[in-house]
């Protein structure tokens, strides 16, 4: 150190540039440069939640789906005011004997749907009806038990990240939410109507709302266990592939209201109006489009207007999609992400003809119940090929 000082003093009283600064051992960084690669190298990475939290959450998205088709089956057999009591653990031993039997059936006999619409049914045919119903809410308290009971297994056993935690809490939320909300829908059309000579039937906006928080549960459940489960491709990052991301995001939100404008169309028996097609009857607008008033009342209340809007949105996603579909022709995709393109188009091509023959046959109950699936089919298929087309995090 004394000979490197007096070297420098020496070039300093010629007039020179210091020396440089000698290297440092073996090629080392300084030591405050060295800490901050030491932190970073020992301070331990999140671990990645084990595979099966992803297969979980597919399981839970599977039984919300099939809580949506019974729920379907349910409304196309007016089986859906047959309970006319609500209770978390009550209601779930039914009837056994010929006395309890009668009781129940006297209850039902007290609401508008016996003294309006059912005033002859038998006591065997109430059976079937509340049988019905006992099942689709059996089966919700399945898939209640299906997200509470796991979530809290993962939760103790450290195996969900912090965002996947905020997440399966709000995913246990919503289930619950659910459940409440039925019985807000099924309670509407209990209700006495003086003023009102029409069938006795659930509020729309209900039915429609508990649809919507059925579907948000199942596409956020089957979005995360996908996310968990698939794993992502290291695309290039290019213009048209951003279009493509985007145009599926799109398409996807569009079946998502297509499915959703459903539940007007089958909370006003709108699909029994009009069985033609392309045509409405004689004409491509019918003349009773418009028939309320205000006029914003037809979106949601007049059965023409549901009708139409729900084809309109019908045709407008298969549009996007075949649109979609050639679009992506253009752009080398990984074999995952091409299958997931021309199943979403498959898919499409089922639902519409599902749709058409629903409509011209005058809606049986078989074929109305398939269509609903399908639709269930093409938001997943949807949301697969948004999984696919995910950014790769940096």
């Amino acid at each position: 150190m004394l000979r490197a000082a007096r070297g420098g003093a020496r070039w300093l009283l010629r007039g020179g540039p210091a020396p440089p600064p000698p290297p440092p051992a073996h090629g080392r960084l300084p030591p405050r440069l060295c800490l901050p690669c030491r932190l970073l190298q020992q301070a331990p990475q999140p671990a990645a939640p084990p595979p099966a939290v992803g297969r979980w959450l597919l399981v839970c998205s599977g039984a919300v789906a099939g809580a949506v088709v019974l729920g379907g089956v349910t409304r196309l057999t007016e089986s859906g005011l047959s309970m006319v009591d609500w209770h978390l653990v009550k209601e779930m031993k039914p009837p056994r004997t010929q006395q309890e039997w009668e009781a129940e059936f006297q209850k039902y006999q007290q609401f508008p749907e016996f003294k309006i619409l059912n005033h002859d049914m038998t006591l065997p045919e109430f059976k079937f009806i509340w049988y019905m119903e006992y099942s689709h809410r059996m089966w919700g308290r399945l898939v209640g038990l299906a997200y509470i009971l796991p979530a809290a297994y993962f939760w103790r056993r450290g195996s969900l990240s912090q965002p996947l935690k905020g997440r399966v809490l709000a995913l246990c939320g919503l289930v619950c939410f659910q459940g409440l909300l039925g019985w807000y829908m099924v309670k509407s059309g209990l209700e006495e109507k003086p003023d009102s000579y029409d069938i006795p039937r659930v509020s729309q906006y209900r039915l429609a709302a508990h649809l919507g928080s059925a579907l948000v549960l199942y596409s956020a459940s089957l979005w995360t266990g996908l996310s968990l489960l698939l794993p992502q491709h290291k695309l290039p990052e290019t213009k048209q592939l951003l279009r493509l991301r985007q145009y599926a995001h799109g398409t996807t939100a569009l079946i998502f209201l297509t499915a959703l404008s459903g539940a007007f169309v089958a909370g006003l028996d709108a699909g029994l109006v009009y069985n033609s097609f392309p045509k409405m009857g004689e004409r491509w607008i019918p003349d009773d489009l418009l028939a309320f008033t205000p006029v914003l009342r037809n979106i949601f209340e007049n059965p023409t207007t549901v009708q139409f809007d729900h084809r309109i949105l019908g045709i407008a996603s298969f549009t996007a999609i075949t649109a979609l579909y050639l679009f992506s022709r253009k752009i080398p995709l990984p074999r995952r992400t091409r299958m997931a393109v021309t199943s979403l188009l498959a898919v499409a091509c089922v639902q519409v003809g599902l749709g058409i023959s629903t409509l011209l046959l005058y809606v049986p109950t078989p074929l109305a119940a398939t269509h609903q699936s399908g639709s269930l089919a093409l938001l997943s298929t949807a949301l697969w090929l948004m999984s696919e087309l995910r950014r790769v995090p940096k």
